[in-house]
């Protein structure tokens, strides 16, 4: 693995960004020239020949957790958080192929009308079709957070690397929104983030990442460009790895 500013070659990623990154100013919901945007960030990379898979969470339209602290069956509030991720997954496509981009919805809950069955070895071809791949409803299991759903596809896809994209340009040891002192790491362990609750992905997903040795890299979407620079080696990013 390269080291953190190291330009290095990427054949297949997977790009996680979060429901509330679709939101624009607003403080619900989708905005469309959002989501457009963070497409054509996507599309500067499908064009260097990436292969390029996607998970989306659904904190925009509904959280599972929120609905549980309000009285809500957790089970139930979860699947309705799938049923999110599946409506900005659609957002998405929309606007990748919009851009000339080919889209495949991939749905971990079964709804043939709008997105395909998960099966390992077709959402594979996809990708060698360099299609992107967007992977909606999480893991189809309750209790588990798209942040392990994206852990777990990018392994099953073999993917070198997990891009989180994020409203901050890396790891802080304190929320550099509210703490002027905050420390930025350039490269941390999966360790460290564990035992300082650092707060890059929920503890199940980074310990996946960590039995499998799959680098996380944590940089700004809102930065124009910072997805394409760092498969340049350039911009301001953070590594998580072994």
């Amino acid at each position: 693995m390269a080291e953190a500013h190291g330009a290095r070659r990427y054949d297949r990623v997977l790009l996680k960004i979060s429901g509330e990154a679709l939101m624009g100013d607003q403080g619900f919901g989708l905005n469309p020239p959002t989501v457009r945007r963070i497409a054509e960030e996507v599309k500067t990379v499908h064009d260097l020949g990436v292969e390029i898979c996607m998970v989306i969470g659904g904190g925009n339209i509904f959280r599972g957790l929120q609905g549980s602290a309000q009285g809500m069956e957790r089970t139930t509030g979860d699947y309705m958080g799938m049923l999110a991720t599946v409506m900005n997954a659609l957002a998405m496509q929309g606007a990748l192929e919009s851009l000339g981009i080919h889209t495949r919805v991939i749905s971990a809950i079964t709804m043939n009308e709008v997105a395909e069955p998960y099966i390992r070895r077709r959402a594979v071809r996809h990708l060698e079709k360099k299609r992107v791949c967007i992977f909606a409803a999480g893991t189809g299991n309750p209790y588990f957070t798209t942040d392990t759903a994206a852990t777990l596809r990018a392994n099953e896809m073999n993917c070198q690397a997990i891009f989180k994209g994020t409203k901050v340009d890396g790891v802080y040891d304190m929320d550099p929104t509210k703490h002027a002192g905050a420390k930025r790491y350039d490269r941390v362990s999966y360790d460290e983030v564990l035992q300082k609750h650092l707060n890059v992905m929920d503890a199940s997903a980074i310990a996946l990442a960590r039995d499998n040795h799959l680098p996380i890299i944590v940089f700004s979407l809102d930065e124009p460009g910072g997805f394409r620079g760092i498969l340049a080696g350039e911009g301001t990013f953070s590594v998580v790895a072994d």
